[in-house]
């Protein structure tokens, strides 16, 4: 692989960071290439034994790094409110954050509602990174100096946009077009975010990012919620094939989040779409409508009861 590598993260010691779904895949290696150039980093998982286990396997890999599992369900607000809450004491006494890499994320999952009610893609993927975002901004903006906010959508955003008629599907759930439409709603929480920090006058930085095609568990958890044994080992042999390792997908959201030269609601994936070395990624044109994106922005702050207080764009 030519151009930016792992080996190219400034230092990153002093610095504090949250992974949400830190517990495999792009999640895990993100932490893991964090804390080896020496950030703090909390590992934000929904489940205890793997976050646990993910914990152990970085302290493995890097000698001395200073990570911590901590427990986040971003399908129970409730889960996001005690992570907030108890933020300090899960990185160690800081009340600064540098970096939230909202990473978490379900694809593709026969219907689910979350335990608030809401559709499972959508409330996992948007909501639930809407209000941990919003709680935890007052420690983003405590920072020294220029706090980012990572927020993974996909390129399969390109499959339609949010529909403010019908958000949580209920008329006729597909769960691909769910799944884009949850990806269009992080593209477009990130470009509102970065109009309001504009606004204020901050040097927080509101970015995106996504992996290109990795081989990772996402691709086969709704299938193995369905018991579909065939299915899932046909797309474990094309992931064999043609996707590239956790470690070359998770590369974009470290670019994001560490790279001098990321510009506010940059959006950065593989310079192919599907793997390679991190650059500028194509984006859907209504990702980035101010109209659309304030909209989601209010109906997103009415469902989650969690106000930003920055005003507007």
């Amino acid at each position: 692989m030519t151009g930016w590598t792992a080996h190219d993260i400034p230092d990153q010691s002093g610095r504090t960071a949250v992974v949400t779904g830190a517990n495999s895949g792009l999640g895990e290696v993100t932490a893991r290439e964090l804390a080896r150039r020496g950030a703090k980093v909390v590992m934000a998982c929904r489940n205890e034994a793997r976050g646990r286990a993910a914990e152990r396997r970085v302290r493995e890999s890097v000698p001395g790094a200073d990570v911590r599992f901590a427990p986040l369900d971003l399908a129970n607000l409730a889960s996001v409110r005690d992570f907030a809450a108890s933020f300090p004491d899960h990185a160690g006494g800081a009340d600064r954050l540098d970096l939230l890499i909202n990473n978490a994320g379900v694809m593709a999952l026969p219907a689910r509602r979350t335990v608030d009610g809401f559709e499972m893609q959508f409330g996992t993927n948007h909501l639930g990174h809407f209000a941990l975002t919003g709680l935890l901004l007052p420690n983003l903006l405590a920072t020294r100096a220029g706090a980012r906010v990572v927020t993974l959508s996909s390129g399969f955003h390109f499959l339609g946009c949010v529909d403010p008629r019908d958000l949580n599907m209920e008329h006729r759930y597909r769960r691909w077009i769910a799944y884009g439409r949850s990806k269009s709603a992080n593209l477009l929480f990130t470009h509102e975010l970065a109009r309001r920090l504009t606004a204020a006058g901050t040097d927080m930085l509101s970015v995106a990012a996504h992996p290109g095609y990795a081989a990772t568990n996402l691709q086969t958890a709704g299938i193995r919620m369905e018991g579909r044994a065939t299915a899932e080992r046909m797309v474990e042999a094309v992931n064999g094939i043609v996707a590239q390792s956790p470690e070359g997908g998770a590369l974009p959201t470290l670019y994001a989040a560490t790279a001098p030269g990321v510009v506010q609601d940059g959006f950065y994936g593989p310079r192919n779409q599907l793997r390679g070395a991190p650059g500028r990624s194509l984006r859907a044109r209504w990702t980035l409508n101010d109209t659309t994106s304030a909209g989601l922005w209010a109906v997103s702050e009415r469902l989650t009861g969690v106000s930003y207080g920055l005003g507007t764009g």
